[in-house]
């Protein structure tokens, strides 16, 4: 059985769909698309998932923790309420009014569109095969020298270095769609490798065990 490893991209989602240590990336124009990616088992999303009504998540915080001087990369989830909103004024004002006093990064609202798409798309109850994950806890785990940003070439060799072994990164490269970016297709791959992780019952997770409004648990894992 095969299982799928998705980032978000432009509007759009890179899937690396890892069976045994073939990988084949994807171009994908929506949520909906990667949920009806036929044959996978479980989907590996770099995408908040829970989102809490007032304040920071648990494991946001322990995510950066965990990373050290890369948790710049773990940008703290919004809140709900933020997904109704008009633009980044009207989010920011959302933001502050929810949380009594904390605005929210351009950064973060840029996500909320792939957010929201992907919450919509979940389903009610959330379809069970969907795991929320984080590409630089992945990498981190396969091999404690990827320590560089991924956009320079150091980053980028210690990212293929680290996939090697687990995954044919350097073909589903070679072979990926026209325009995919190499950071978002070897954070799709980081991806996968989590979600066999998670389908092999190994993965790790950080977070406090809660839920969010719709029963969502607010967790990363990798």
């Amino acid at each position: 059985m095969a299982v799928l490893g998705v980032d978000g991209w432009r509007g759009r989602w890179v899937g690396a769909l890892l069976k045994g240590r073939s990988v084949r990336l994807l171009d994908l124009p929506d949520a909906a698309a990667v949920l009806a990616v036929p044959g996978v088992e479980v989907v590996a999303v770099d995408m908040p998932i829970g989102l809490s009504d007032d304040g920071v998540r648990a494991c946001d915080v322990a995510a950066r923790r965990r990373l050290g001087r890369a948790g710049s990369s773990v940008f703290p989830a919004p809140v709900r309420a933020v997904l109704g909103a008009r633009d980044y004024a009207h989010a920011r004002e959302l933001s502050v009014a929810a949380t009594r006093g904390r605005s929210l990064s351009a950064q973060s609202f840029q996500l909320t569109r792939a957010i929201r798409d992907l919450d919509d798309a979940l389903g009610e109850p959330a379809d069970p095969r969907v795991h929320e994950v984080h590409p630089e806890l992945a990498f981190r785990q396969l091999d404690d020298r990827v320590r560089d940003p991924k956009s320079t070439a150091r980053g980028q060799g210690q990212r293929l270095r680290a996939l090697t072994p687990v995954m044919d990164v350097l073909d589903a490269l070679s072979e990926a769609p026209e325009g995919v970016p190499a950071v978002d297709a070897l954070d799709a791959c980081a991806a996968a490798w989590s979600a066999r992780r998670a389908s092999d019952g190994a993965a790790e997770c950080v977070g406090d065990g809660s839920t969010d409004a719709r029963g969502r648990p607010m967790r990363i894992c990798w």
